[in-house]
């Protein structure tokens, strides 16, 4: 199924995993999706290595099993430290396991990676994508702005080149603070970028993590998030609870506003996604068919 398609329908509620560590099992990522497919999603995306790792074919691998229990699956695709040659045999790879659905992304730098010349933008890979195979094709937008950006003005003018190049609809970065989102929405609307865009979520677990996140992304902590790690950061249960209350009251006033779909950052963490879904599930609509 394309995840367009699902768009039209319902309030997309969707989420997010990654291919387990070298040093872990793979059936570690296994049991979480057992247990993710019990929550009814619309989709599960799978992040793929910007650094052409082998955790790139787990990701393939990961996706198919994803297929296979009923669940729509979606990869991530970077593209900067590819060849065009590297990329379609990716692509073909994703034909022949029945993933119709990609992420198309530029992909972090990395200092100890010489980029490649044939991408330099995630609108390249799209518009490849768009030429070389019959793909549904995600992007990825900024909130509060790419940190590559000066302003949020130019990245959106980034984004509408990406939409022009064919991205069917759109996934946000994490953000903690609604009326970000609904600003970025307005400016998205006027600069004439009509497609569906996803709110990513975010639930907070761990202090430590989410400022690495927000280091990387670039994502504002409002006051009331603030206190919140403040108060908790010593008692993992009570951060865990607090931020899953945090997440949920932002999804509530997300869903109540209107917005296209909700994707979660499960950070493979099952339990925090059931608690999230649990609360929701009277807000987001019709279920997903994989429940009937």
């Amino acid at each position: 199924m394309r995840i367009k398609d699902i768009f039209k329908n319902k309030t997309v509620f969707s989420f997010e995993v990654f291919p387990p560590k070298k040093t872990s099992s793979i059936e570690t990522i296994y049991t979480t999706l057992d247990e993710l497919h019990d929550l009814c999603p619309d989709f599960i995306s799978v992040t793929f290595s910007a650094g052409g790792s082998s955790n790139n074919a787990l990701a393939c691998e990961i996706a198919s099993r994803i297929g296979e229990t009923g669940v729509v699956p979606m990869v991530h695709l970077p593209c900067i430290n590819y060849s065009r040659d590297e990329i379609a045999a990716t692509l073909g790879e994703f034909k022949s396991r029945g993933i119709e659905n990609i992420l198309a992304l530029r992909g972090d730098r990395n200092p100890d990676i010489q980029p490649k010349d044939d991408f330099h933008y995630a609108s390249d890979l799209i518009s490849f994508i768009n030429e070389n195979g019959d793909f549904d094709i995600a992007g990825a937008c900024y909130p509060e702005c790419h940190p590559d950006c000066s302003t949020l003005e130019e990245d959106i003018a980034n984004l509408k080149r990406k939409v022009d190049a064919g991205a069917d609809h759109l996934i946000s970065q994490l953000f903690f603070d609604n009326s970000s989102f609904y600003e970025f929405l307005w400016k998205a609307k006027a600069a004439g970028i009509n497609v569906p865009i996803e709110a990513g979520i975010m639930p907070v677990v761990n202090k430590r993590q989410i400022e690495r996140m927000v280091t990387t992304c670039g994502a504002s902590l409002p006051k009331k998030f603030v206190k919140i790690m403040q108060r908790f950061e010593h008692s993992p249960e009570a951060l865990r609870d607090a931020g899953i209350a945090y997440a949920v009251n932002q999804i509530v006033d997300l869903v109540a506003s209107g917005v296209d779909g909700i994707h979660l950052y499960t950070m493979n963490n099952a339990y925090v996604a059931r608690k999230i879904s649990e609360a929701v599930s009277g807000l987001i609509g019709e279920k997903s068919g994989i429940c009937e």
